[in-house]
């Protein structure tokens, strides 16, 4: 018998090393206004809580601006925009999956397991990279970041799919990189497992106390 009757994985940087190309877009969208580039740490480090909030980081960076100031004022908009095309033709491009990854989640599949992402991604990236890594067909469930009106550490996307598959919360894991998904595995009252090789605002996993660090996701299997 599996472990789990119901496995969540975050996306960026459990299953996928997506960094590269999204620091690609960002910095094409800067240059695109004129604006200095920013390095591949501080783009790491600002992941997870989606790529809007990245790009209000970056801009307050660049500017020597505010979250507050970037979010509220004038030509946001225009600077998503130019983000949103620019990362629809990054997505694929120098993104790979983590080790271990397709042949885990194949194995699971074949015990049965529920296999779901619930990630802060917005949907259309979140499609386009699952796409491009056929892990798609591998998924029995997505909750993106605009899927519901809340996204994670809120823990409606887990109570979903715990829903969905009609799984009990001692039957379900949440895998993750970061504090993040520690707190939404926690808010949902699910176990979480987390590997130390992802996106977490530049801290050691360790730091987020979750049930089990792996150093990936092949013991899912055992």
């Amino acid at each position: 018998m599996p472990n789990f009757d119901l496995i969540m994985f975050d996306l960026d940087g459990t299953l996928v090393e997506t960094a590269p190309e999204i620091m690609d877009a960002t910095n094409d969208t800067l240059r695109h206004f004129g604006l200095p580039e920013v390095t591949q740490q501080q783009v790491n480090d600002w992941i997870g809580h989606g790529t809007r909030s990245l790009l209000i980081q970056a801009l307050a960076y660049v500017k020597n601006s505010t979250v507050e100031a970037i979010t509220t004022g004038e030509g946001l908009t225009v600077n998503l925009q130019a983000f949103d095309k620019f990362y629809q033709a990054r997505c694929g491009t120098r993104s790979h999956l983590y080790p271990q990854v397709r042949e885990t989640m194949l194995a699971l599949r074949n015990q049965g397991v529920k296999l779901a992402v619930v990630t802060n991604k917005e949907g259309r990236y979140t499609d386009t990279v699952l796409n491009a890594h056929q892990l798609m067909p591998l998924l029995d469930k997505v909750v993106s970041g605009d899927t519901l009106s809340v996204k994670k550490p809120n823990p409606a996307g887990i109570e979903s799919c715990l829903a969905q598959f009609g799984v009990t919360k001692e039957r379900a894991l949440f895998v993750g990189d970061s504090s993040i998904d520690v707190a939404t595995a926690r808010n949902a009252e699910v176990a979480v497992w987390a590997l130390p090789y992802g996106y977490n605002m530049g801290q050691p996993i360790e730091s987020c106390a979750p049930d089990r660090v792996i150093p990936d996701i092949s013991p899912l299997l055992h």
